[in-house]
């Protein structure tokens, strides 16, 4: 009688115990889910906002193209958008493309081939700021031709 107990109080251990285990994996992929929908919600509101407003605001000048949604990119945990300024001239076309990613930290910066990331905001933030300033420094170096 007292093994049969014992048997079923370790059964119901186990039970939980699996149960304890599933409940936290659900809850970690529900917060890579959440960061993911966080950090591409940021991107919306603020990268892609600015750079929409910066478009219209420089365009006889130069030329602002967004890249919103690559397609490898659609799921990723750590989303990011990719973006051109370039001005247009007559004989050559000089294209810079930039990269906003999102690190797992939830900080966000910019890169380029031949220029160091700059740190740009947290997704936890809503403020653009620093953001708007890099891009205005981006778009005054395009128009400027260097």
């Amino acid at each position: 009688m007292m093994s049969k107990f014992k048997d079923a109080l370790d059964r119901g251990k186990e039970a939980r115990r699996e149960q304890e285990g599933k409940v936290r994996d659900e809850k970690a992929e529900g917060d890579v889910a959440d960061f993911g929908a966080q950090a591409r919600a940021w991107l919306n509101d603020v990268v892609v906002a600015s750079l929409q407003t910066a478009k219209a605001d420089v365009a006889g000048e130069v030329t602002v193209d967004i890249d919103t949604a690559p397609p490898r990119q659609a799921k990723a945990s750590t989303p990011s958008i990719r973006f051109q300024i370039y001005r247009k001239r007559e004989e050559e076309v000089v294209r810079r493309t930039f990269t906003v990613n999102v690190q797992l930290s939830g900080e966000v910066s910019v890169s380029s081939p031949g220029i160091v990331a700059r740190e740009v905001g947290n997704i936890g933030e809503k403020a653009d700021e620093r953001f708007s300033t890099l891009l205005a420094e981006l778009i005054e170096d395009a128009a400027k031709g260097t």
